[in-house]
């Protein structure tokens, strides 16, 4: 191959220099079926040739090129009188070229499913073409894989905006691709589109994806509130991007007002909102300090403990709950990482504390290889699962069959063995 030495091959390019010249094809077609490209290069009175002929100017290398071929490509390079393309920026430079409303009439009245197919699985088109013939395709009733066209097209989906397809092209064949696929993308505009497509009725799993991913466009969640789909309805709860009108339009649920109040990031307008839901609200991460000390100050025991569970508990809140000296209200505390080191260590002479600072991610390394020292079969069960336990402790527990599991689900140890490259001990 002398393709490093052809400065300009793979180099933007424009058509009209290749216009009434006669190219020299090599290979195959990459992007468009050898049907399309055939006319796609009619269209532009450009001339293509399998043989070498006298007035061949220009060589296109295509995929697949047989060795005779290859070694017609070395020699004619060698001769210095050709000018060399890639079947890559050939076929891009015919995408750009391509007019959209003339294309998309075609394809509608042609009703050539082959075509439009052709034209999903072509990666030089852009976005906005291949959604606008994506609406066109008939589902003729049936899933994203229960016959071979729409398998095909629904691969092509997935094989264009699936993040690092090239790791696992087996997901273009299976429904969990798409539902990866709504799960990691950002592109609204791609999400909307999944969203209208005919099979998506037979998939509560993917319209749950939809409805719990930020980038979801607020009227494809709409469409879910206005059919009153539990499973999607349920996801959109979540929804931290999910604006306030449908909020508080789901939230006429109480149900879905309870998962709301506990997980999504509140101003003053939604804390008042949720003002009835204090044990959901005192689990909710973004409480600022003036609403920590509102639910404090209910003095209502299932409040205060499911406050006492929050991880974004402000030191001065932390110590009025401590204050109360309520048995219940001390364990969630001790075994909350947002705990100071000093109150986990003073706790610590206290044994009834002990199963709360066995599992607290943030209990100084000394007190749970104290723990651990002690051999109590609960103690060690909270350590097996502690992120934070020593590896040297982690890998002594996984000796005993009662703590064998939990050791194996610990992430950190999981991490441990990873970059170890070690494999599980048995």
């Amino acid at each position: 191959m002398l393709d490093d030495l052809k400065l300009e091959y793979n180099l933007p390019m424009n058509l009209d220099e290749l216009k009434n010249k006669t190219l020299l094809f090599l290979g195959k077609s990459r992007a468009f079926s050898q049907e399309e490209f055939n006319a796609q290069m009619q269209h532009h009175n450009i001339r293509c040739v399998k043989e070498l002929e006298t007035d061949v100017s220009v060589i296109v290398e295509g995929r697949m090129m047989t060795p005779i071929e290859q070694n017609l490509s070395d020699t004619l390079y060698e001769e210095q009188k050709y000018t060399f393309v890639s079947i890559d920026a050939l076929e891009k430079a015919l995408a750009k070229t391509i007019d959209e409303n003339t294309l998309l009439m075609s394809l509608k009245l042609s009703n050539n499913t082959e075509r439009l197919k052709s034209f999903l699985q072509n990666g030089c088109i852009s976005d906005s073409l291949f959604f606008k013939i994506l609406k066109m395709y008939k589902w003729q009733g049936e899933d994203f894989f229960e016959n071979d066209d729409n398998r095909d097209v629904t691969a092509a989906l997935i094989g264009r905006f699936y993040e690092n397809i090239e790791r696992n092209h087996n997901v273009q064949y299976a429904t969990t691709g798409l539902i990866h696929l709504v799960r990691q993308t950002k592109n609204s505009e791609l999400l909307e589109h999944i969203s209208l497509l005919e099979p998506l009725k037979l998939h509560p799993k993917i319209k749950k994806e939809l409805a719990s991913n930020d980038a979801t466009p607020q009227k494809v969640l709409l469409g879910f509130l206005r059919n009153e789909e539990s499973e999607a309805l349920e996801a959109m709860a979540y929804n931290k991007n999910l604006e306030k009108t449908l909020l508080k339009e789901l939230a006429k649920d109480e149900y879905y007002a309870k998962i709301i109040a506990q997980n999504r990031v509140l101003d003053e307008e939604l804390f008042i909102l949720f003002e009835k839901y204090q044990e959901h609200l005192a689990k909710n991460s973004s409480l600022n300090f003036a609403m920590q000390k509102q639910l404090l100050d209910s003095k209502n025991n299932i409040v205060l403990q499911a406050l006492a569970s929050n991880t974004a508990l402000y030191p001065e809140i932390i110590q009025a709950l401590l204050s109360l000296n309520e048995p219940q209200i001390g364990l969630a505390i001790y075994a909350n990482p947002a705990t100071d080191s000093e109150l986990l260590s003073e706790a610590y002479k206290d044994e009834k504390y002990h199963i709360s600072l066995a599992q607290n991610s943030v209990t100084p390394t000394k007190i749970l290889e104290a723990l651990y020292a002690g051999g109590k079969s609960e103690i060690l069960d909270k350590i097996a699962r502690n992120e934070s336990t020593p590896v040297e402790i982690l890998y002594q527990l996984q000796l005993e069959s009662k703590f064998e599991r939990a050791v194996k689900t610990n992430k950190a140890f999981g991490k441990h063995i990873q970059s170890e490259n070690i494999g599980w001990l048995v």
